[in-house]
């Protein structure tokens, strides 16, 4: 169907591609994995023609037809979402429209939302809106740029199971492990500028390179060894006549040697967080509060408890509340009636997409993660900083330059360098790669104070939840253990008796 064929490109001089090749059939399940900056984004705009390589090619079959979704900068008109979901189809029948519609709803959208105009709605729903109109289209290759983002947990798990369904190709770029796991059927690895194939899903493709890296390593030993003593036999003998053309001999096999190196270790990085003082044995109390949008009750006598150490998930379906009730816990948000009564000691850390707007744009970056945070030293700091995707120089470009997802992750940062003992998170593994998620989890998972978070990742709900906080409706239940634990309680209260 697609057959990239040994491309070679560079950038300013760095190679992203040498000689790297893949062949795309009718019917597979990619994922791209590798590090930030490796070329994975570039790899869909070469298939796609917006990319010429410097040497090589990309072969298509005739007629195929390919549905792009990038990371960000859905278009945004005066259309409706429903005409945005069917742009494309001059006369849209009411077969196709139902389709649009139940994708649509599939995605987050409420039937309300379907006579909206695209320039009422957020960057994410754009987002939502441009990703219902590749699935409405059903074209023969899903070329899919980050496209978990966007959405919360339960659009995500209806396109996990959509995608599961889709007869065409699927070839996409994402950092949720457990996404890739249930969608995908081979990993291409994009690193070393080349492109390597693994069958199997994320978790086969990291034990795969574990072996490959055990194996390298061994022979990297065992050839240091042999050249080791290719060296000592040549320092012993080429001084003396009688041996020295031997040592000459061996001085050539020693040229001839194609030496094995070992790559950067991509190593994760590991965060040490400060821990924070200790706090009461119950560190949030609501009792009977109120909270309306207008004419629509969110919460009416809401009674709810924080137990100290808790950390809490909080699912449940778009618009249920979920969003809200964190900015309550927080205190960012007023309500009309009740109380919120916070515990002893108490110090919150709140993180929102909303939050980097506070920021002083005229600092750096590293100027602005340090303010207002107790001392910490440099290399610490820069460190955190590198593993939530602000390598090297990029600690010193202004606030003001950075875009929504660098300063979502830069509010990230400036809380977890002097983190509060009560950690509130909303979607906080959004815009970061899957190395730095896994940094965000280990140094979460160390944390000491108490914590609630909203994430689509279920990964990291998985990794972090101690307990589960259903909410719908306006009505609260809380489940102990994680989000499996919870989906299979779930799946068991739903079954016919």
């Amino acid at each position: 169907m697609i057959s990239v064929r040994d491309i070679s490109l560079s950038y300013g001089g760095q190679a992203l591609f040498e000689n790297a090749s893949l062949q795309i059939n009718d019917g597979d399940r990619f994922a791209l994995v590798g590090p930030n900056g490796s070329g994975k984004s570039t790899l869909f705009r070469l298939i796609l023609g917006e990319v010429e390589p410097d040497r090589g090619r990309v072969e298509m079959k005739r007629g195929t037809v390919i549905g792009y979704l990038p990371q960000e900068n859905a278009p945004v008109s005066d259309k409706t979402v429903l005409e945005s979901a069917l742009d494309g189809f001059h006369s849209p029948d009411d077969r196709l429209k139902a389709r649009a519609k139940a994708v649509l709803m599939g995605l987050g959208f409420k039937v309300a939302d379907f006579t909206r105009p695209m320039r009422e709605l957020s960057g994410g729903w754009a987002m939502r809106t441009a990703l219902a109109r590749l699935l409405v289209r059903d074209p023969d290759i899903l070329l899919l740029d980050e496209p978990t983002n966007h959405l919360d947990l339960y659009s995500l798990l209806w396109f996990r199971n959509y995608l599961l369904e889709y007869r065409g190709t699927v070839v996409v770029i994402s950092h949720d492990r457990v996404f890739i796991n249930t969608v995908c059927r081979k990993i291409v690895s994009v690193q070393e500028h080349v492109l390597r194939v693994y069958h199997g899903d994320y978790d086969h493709f990291s034990r795969e390179r574990e072996e490959e890296k055990r194996r390298l390593e061994a022979s990297y030993r065992t050839q240091q060894a042999e050249i080791g003593r290719m060296k000592e036999f040549i320092d012993r003998n080429r001084a003396r006549l009688s041996t020295a053309r031997r040592a000459q001999s061996m001085m050539k096999r020693l040229d001839r040697v194609e030496r094995i190196e070992i790559p950067p270790d991509p190593k994760l990085v590991k965060i040490k967080l400060p821990q924070p003082a200790r706090g009461g044995k119950e560190v949030m109390r609501l009792a009977g509060v109120c909270k309306s949008y207008g004419k629509l009750s969110v919460y009416h006598n809401l009674d709810f408890s924080v137990p100290r150490g808790a950390s809490m998930a909080l699912v449940g379906p778009n618009g249920a509340g979920k969003s809200t009730l964190l900015k309550i816990l927080a205190g960012v948000l007023p309500f009309e009636s009740g109380e919120r009564k916070p515990g002893h000691n108490l110090t919150i850390g709140y993180h929102s997409q909303h939050r980097a707007e506070t920021m002083d744009e005229s600092r750096t970056v590293l100027d602005e993660a340090t303010a207002g945070s107790r001392e910490k030293a440099p290399e610490f700091v820069r460190t955190v900083l590198g593993s939530f995707l602000f390598p090297g120089d990029d600690v010193f470009k202004k606030v003001k330059v950075l875009s929504g997802g660098e300063k979502s992750r830069l509010s990230l940062v400036k809380i977890l360098l002097d983190p509060p003992n009560y950690l509130l998170l909303d979607e906080p593994t959004t815009h970061l790669d899957m190395d730095s998620v896994q940094a965000l989890i280990n140094a979460l998972a160390k944390f000491e104070g108490t914590m609630a978070f909203i994430s689509h990742d279920v990964h990291f709900i998985n990794s972090l939840a101690k307990q589960v906080v259903h909410v719908d409706r306006g009505r609260i239940t809380v489940y102990p253990g994680n989000f499996e634990l919870f989906q299979w309680r779930q799946s068991q209260a739903t079954k016919p008796k």
